[in-house]
């Protein structure tokens, strides 16, 4: 059987998947492919680099960097976050990302994105790094706080937006075993959104975009109810918080940011066991 890890976004919160993810490498937990979402998709690509640590290590030396994420930034750029230092900089000058483990790591990277124009994602297999960062870039992008990302002929931005749970498009690419990390609480139910006059001035050229934003609760809602129907019919994992720590979309208190990282940990750890027979049956 094929598996892959679907990982969702959420700002600061996807600090969190950094936690499980560190666990699942001291660990040797492999899968075939992961699907990244949002901060998902930036968490992913180090997973399949295997760098433990690598993630929490530069959100927490770089917190109080402007750059790296800031209302100053954006109001300066349009980008909540400086792209030539989160995406070039870091990467390859900070906390170097390791390009030739990535390659040579038979498990698939998708960089989920949302199309814009058509309101509609995107699921971008990455191979080269280098150039596919820009795709991780655009899965991250959050809408109101970036700019658009156009790659290839296609305008993209957050992930999460027509696709936040991509546990459907996992299997229909073949994956039939499926851990899924979220980074909410069980119970937890989005709410409908007060965004929509704004999503109307901003991306009134885009009308199936401002669609999917305005609906995005009803599918982030439909799609738990999914992956709990899969997880019943013993098809899917879930690893979610065990215990709500109030943090933001844009959290910088470090204290909040390290707690998350440590749930993430823990409840990976006590999830082993049933990782470990998960994968193997």
């Amino acid at each position: 059987m094929s598996t892959s890890l679907v990982l969702e976004g959420g700002g600061k919160r996807g600090i969190y998947t950094t936690g499980v993810l560190d666990v699942f490498l001291e660990n040797d937990i492999n899968v075939d492919a992961v699907f990244g979402v949002s901060a998902g998709a930036i968490h992913g690509v180090s997973f399949v680099s295997k760098q433990i640590g690598r993630d929490i290590r530069y959100n927490i030396k770089y917190n109080d960097d402007p750059r790296f994420m800031s209302l100053k930034n954006w109001l300066k750029t349009g980008n909540v976050v400086d792209v030539d230092f989160c995406y070039n900089e870091l990467p390859n000058q900070l906390d170097l990302f390791d390009y030739d483990a990535f390659n040579a790591n038979p498990t698939k990277f998708y960089a989920v994105c949302s199309n814009i124009e058509t309101g509609t994602p995107e699921y971008i297999l990455c191979t080269e790094m280098h150039h596919d960062i820009k795709y991780v870039q655009a899965s991250a992008s959050l809408p109101f706080f970036s700019r658009i990302v156009e790659i290839d002929g296609k305008k993209l931005l957050d992930g999460g937006i027509c696709d936040s749970i991509p546990l459907k498009a996992a299997q229909n690419h073949g994956y039939n075993k499926n851990i899924v990390i979220l980074t909410r609480p069980a119970g937890y139910r989005k709410k409908p959104s007060h965004n929509k006059p704004l999503a109307k001035l901003i991306y009134r050229h885009y009308p199936k975009f401002i669609n999917a934003l305005t609906k995005r609760y009803l599918m982030y809602n439909s799609e738990l109810d999914y992956v709990a129907a899969q997880q019943k019919l013993g098809s899917t994992l879930v690893i979610q918080p065990s215990k709500t720590i109030k943090i933001s979309r844009l959290e910088t208190n470090l204290d909040v940011i390290k707690a998350m990282y440590e749930l993430g940990r823990q409840d990976a750890l006590a999830a082993l066991p049933a990782i470990k027979n998960f994968l193997k049956s």
